[in-house]
């Protein structure tokens, strides 16, 4: 299968929410900690896994909040 038909990974790292976020690690690993954005805890080495979807959903309402 080429690379460009490759489907997106479900779950993301925290550098990859980073960088499409244009912003820190450190940025997203405190919006994870408050609950701004979803994720899921793996093993206890504070690695996360962020949900395709769940981006998606923190992007949208972002912006739905900005326009109110």
């Amino acid at each position: 299968m080429p690379e460009d038909d490759k489907p997106s990974p479900r779950f993301l790292t925290i550098e990859q929410v980073a960088e499409e976020l244009a912003t820190s690690e450190a940025q997203i690993r405190a919006m994870l900690k408050t609950g701004q954005i979803k994720g899921i805890q793996i093993g206890g080495r504070n690695v996360w896994r962020i949900g395709r979807q769940d981006l998606e959903d923190f992007i949208h309402d972002a912006y739905r909040q900005v326009s109110e």
